[in-house]
Order: C-alpha cells, then sequence, then structure tokens
C-alpha cells in the first residue's frame, strides 16, 4: 500500500465538514489481478431520496518541483481506478482531489484543462490550510 498523500487528513476533514461519511481509508479493489488503493470511500445519505452517494477519492498535493510529472501520474492513476470502479463498483465515482493553488496556476493551463475534459476527470478543489471543499468539478 502506497504511503497517504501529505494532504490526505485535510482531505479526509474537508470531506466531513461536507457531509460526507468516510467508509473506507484506502479504499481497496481487486481488478484485473491487480490490488489497487484509493485514497478514501465515503457516502453521503440521501434522505429524500433514501439511496446513498458513493464516492472515491484519489488526493493529489501537487507540491513538486514539476506538476507536469505530477499530473501524469495523476492522471495515469486517475484512469486505472475508473475502469477498475466501473467494473467492480459501479455505482461508486471517482474523483481527484487537488488543492486549489494547484487548480488556479496549473489546471486552468490549456493542456491539463483539456485533458481533464476529454478524460472527463471529476475534480474536488480543496484548501489544505482551511481543510474545506472549494469546488466540485464534474
Amino acid at each position: 500500500m502506497a504511503a497517504k498523500d501529505i494532504f490526505h487528513d485535510a482531505v479526509r476533514r474537508a470531506l466531513e465538514k461536507d457531509g460526507w461519511l468516510i467508509t473506507d481509508d484506502p479504499l481497496f479493489l481487486r481488478f484485473g489481478g491487480l490490488e489497487m488503493y484509493i485514497d478514501l470511500g465515503a457516502e453521503r445519505l440521501l434522505a429524500a431520496e433514501r439511496n446513498g452517494e458513493k464516492i472515491a477519492v484519489e488526493i493529489k498535493s501537487f507540491i513538486s518541483p514539476s506538476a507536469t510529472s505530477e499530473f501524469s501520474t495523476a492522471l495515469g492513476q486517475f484512469l486505472k481506478y475508473q475502469l477498475a470502479l466501473e467494473e467492480v463498483q459501479p455505482d461508486r465515482l471517482l474523483y481527484l482531489a487537488i488543492p486549489a493553488d494547484a487548480y488556479r496556476d496549473f489546471f486552468t493551463l490549456e493542456l491539463p484543462r483539456l485533458l481533464v475534459q476529454r478524460y472527463q476527470v471529476r475534480l474536488i478543489v480543496y484548501d489544505p490550510e482551511e481543510e474545506v471543499i472549494i469546488r466540485w468539478r464534474t
């Protein structure tokens, strides 16, 4: 199992503040002969509909010197986890959690923006200091 991201606990607390129940930390998947660990699994009960909304969250800090390299790794993980979830937990949506400064400084650039759009990467933009979710981008 991989080490937790530096902002793992901040994102977990932000999700909890936003009304999510953390069900898995990490979320374990077995698919295609591989074992995978997505950072968090969470669920929100919707009382009006009486069914739960389920998500999986892969957390990235984007603190390395190369945002491009970190983005390449994150996109590869997202695509791998997305395929596995579609097969074994199709009721769960995958999100990539990124800090607000990475969203502002990198994800608004043309190439990352187009890749996120093409591969339908759902984003959670968080503030690691305030431990809050700033934006959900689907």
